[in-house]
């Protein structure tokens, strides 16, 4: 099994922040209007809208909005011709990182991505150059107050997952391979099993270990592609101490 991802908790550390500026709006309209394009605009056969319709409802999205992002993917409402492509480089300290994102303008949005690496010290390169680095993981985690620990051990079993983590502070952590990821979705919202997260992401093979001045550079280098409009999501492999990672936080 692949490595677990340390920029997938510490994202989730930054949701509140990104749902205040308005990031996660736009973020989650966009990820709507491509899975309707791909798949199809009724949620009930298309699992990636699904799921993309439920983390909107829970950020607070308007149902009006919600159904005008699904009809520009249909193609019943004009919008933007939105694609999607990935982006892989190097940051500070060696860092290998993945960037996925949604535009109307791949050659601005390119452009743009490319600067934010040279400017952070990082090197963005070619496609393949750090993918393999990576493996497709489902991801879900699950308020720990929901359940003790033996019954969330039991799910683990009964659900045929391939990993799991009771250690990870956001909570209790389910890792599925990503062909299983809609039926682990599925059969946890059949058993009213309470989320906080819920995803497909990019896990590193292995983790690059991020220390002192590094890592409020790599950070800010992190968030910096996070916060592009046109930035769906971004990996890295990079790991750092819990210390660490508060003393750049404060």
């Amino acid at each position: 099994m692949a490595g677990h991802s340390k920029w997938a908790n510490i994202q989730h550390r930054k949701s509140a922040v990104d749902a205040k500026r308005g990031k996660l709006f736009t973020r989650l309209i966009k990820e709507i209007t491509v899975a309707a394009r791909l798949g199809g605009g009724d949620p009930a056969g298309n699992p990636r809208l699904r799921s993309a319709v439920q983390e909107a409802r829970a950020g607070n999205v308007p149902n009006d909005n919600i159904d005008r992002a699904i009809k520009k993917g249909t193609g019943e409402l004009e919008g933007e011709a939105y694609e999607e492509y990935t982006y892989e480089g190097y940051g500070p300290g060696g860092v290998a990182v993945l960037v996925e994102v949604v535009t109307d303008n791949k050659n601005r949005t390119v452009s743009e991505v490319r600067h934010i690496f040279s400017r952070h010290g990082g090197n963005l390169g070619e496609n393949g150059c750090v993918a393999w680095m990576f493996d497709r993981q489902g991801y879900f985690v699950i308020d720990r107050d929901s359940m003790e620990e033996e019954a969330f051990m039991e799910l683990a079993l009964e659900l045929e997952v391939a990993d799991l983590s009771t250690d990870d502070e956001e909570g209790y952590v389910l890792y599925s391979a990503p062909e299983d990821y809609t039926r682990v979705l599925e059969e946890l919202e059949t058993r009213e099993i309470a989320l906080v997260a819920k995803k497909l992401i990019m896990a590193p093979q292995n983790s690059v270990q991020v220390t002192g001045e590094e890592v409020p550079k790599a950070l800010r280098f992190m968030e910096a592609l996070d916060d592009h409009d046109d930035v769906q999501n971004t990996w890295a492999n990079l790991d750092i101490d819990d210390a660490d990672l508060a003393a750049a936080d404060g």
